[in-house]
């Protein structure tokens, strides 16, 4: 498992992965671990956890490797990020330690808010990419493994839209030899993978493996691809609650949700073009959720508003407070307040673990390009662009455990239930 950039997200996956595999804690919030899946009739009681009904990567057989632009080893990069207590970071310390970053592809230009020496030279954006490459098969060979991964889990980039030079893969290599300002670090990357057939998770907004170059590259190479943004905080919860305000078709005013973080994400989305990356990606999930092209009355004139402040205090500890305002039979007004006192990393690190793990099970199973089936995961989900995304958090688990059963010859869940009373 190959990681752009070694923070706190990576340090406390890598890390929690050791810990499970020596039995010191258990994977909670990890579908891959500890899922599981409905097969057949509700009366045949066939309920297989997920890692025993697809053949999913062992947690022992898995190689950690990254990049980032400090050269602090996972140990030192994973107390400086303050996520995990010191005794759970010193039980792992020895794989760690090991985890040493590969310097990274990084312009500050596109990453405004942070540094680091531990960065590639090259005479354009190709010779970077070729660097990437030359860093992927020497790990491969190095550690001997059998497949990759890689997972983009650096800062989030400035709000970019696609232009010319994204919109094929010639255009692509051309802007990459003429280091066009269209082409960021994300790109690079996601180009080194996809061109050697690794498959590659959008873990930030960026605008990255989701452009027709990439899209095309990927078809090529039979590389699967997913995205972007993973779901942890405050959208997890938008996804969780308002499906269900829509199933009761109760009105919607406005959605007021603001942000309180204080680890390098939250300095990085200090900067107001990172921040605009991520506010696209936490405001669209409200409009496809409730689809006010369909119900006007209910939600056409809904008034959403998002924040993210950062404040140093906070740490990893992430806060988020929504005030929803709802509007009720008669159109009487009420109101919903959530406060989730959350951990961004805690949150994040088994969805690092099962996009990866999924990924390389879809590569085994032929299916390349986007992996729809894994929008469960994100919160602007990749998508063919003739159809809108699915952001349903329920809809989305079932067209994961569907395509699961789809790959092992099982009957697809349609929750129909006639057959019980016929």
């Amino acid at each position: 498992m190959l990681l752009v950039g070694l923070g706190a997200v990576s340090t406390t996956t890598i890390a929690g992965v050791c810990a499970i595999r020596k039995g010191l804690a258990p994977p909670i919030g990890s579908l891959t671990q500890m899922g599981t899946i409905r097969l057949g009739r509700r009366d045949e009681a066939r309920v297989p956890r997920i890692k025993d009904f697809v053949p999913l990567a062992d947690l022992q057989d898995i190689v950690f490797g990254g990049w980032d632009i400090f050269e602090e080893d996972c140990y030192a990069a994973a107390r400086t990020a303050g996520v995990l207590e010191r005794a759970d970071l010193d039980a792992v310390r020895d794989e760690l330690e090991a985890v040493r970053p590969m310097p990274a592809v990084f312009d500050r230009r596109y990453v405004r808010r942070l540094d680091g020496p531990n960065v590639k030279k090259g005479k354009n954006k190709r010779d970077l990419a070729e660097q990437v490459v030359a860093d992927i098969r020497a790990f491969k060979e190095r550690h001997r493994c059998d497949r990759l991964v890689m997972v983009w889990v650096g800062s989030t980039e400035v709000y970019m839209k696609q232009t010319d030079v994204h919109a094929t893969i010639e255009s692509f290599e051309k802007g990459l030899e003429a280091s066009d300002d269209a082409i960021p670090s994300s790109m690079v990357y996601a180009y080194a993978a996809i061109r050697e057939g690794v498959p590659f998770a959008n873990a930030a907004p960026n605008l990255t493996a989701d452009i027709p170059a990439l899209l095309q590259l990927a078809a090529k190479t039979k590389a699967p691809v997913a995205g972007n943004d993973m779901k942890t905080g405050q959208t997890l919860m938008k996804t969780i609650i308002a499906p269900g305000l829509k199933a009761r078709l109760l009105g919607v005013r406005g959605w007021y949700s603001t942000n309180i973080l204080g680890n390098r994400d939250g300095e990085v989305l200090d900067d107001p073009e990172s921040f605009k990356t991520k506010e696209e990606s936490k405001k669209s999930a409200l409009d496809y959720i409730f689809q006010p092209q369909l119900y006007p009355e209910l939600y056409k004139d809904l008034c959403h508003v998002v924040r993210i402040n950062y404040y140093p205090p906070r740490g990893d500890n992430k806060e988020g407070w929504d005030n929803i305002d709802l509007v009720g039979w008669l159109g009487y007004p009420m109101q919903l307040k959530i406060n989730f006192l959350c951990r961004d990393s805690i949150l994040a690190a088994p969805i690092v673990l099962d996009s990866a793990l999924f990924l390389d099970l879809a590569a085994r199973a032929g299916m390349s390009g986007i992996q729809e089936w894994l929008s469960f995961y994100f919160k602007a989900p990749m998508h063919a662009p003739e159809v809108y995304p699915e952001h349903d958090l329920f809809i989305q688990l079932m067209k994961l455990k569907n395509t699961l059963r789809y790959m092992r010859g099982e009957q697809l869940i349609t929750h129909l239930g006639r057959e019980y009373y016929d």
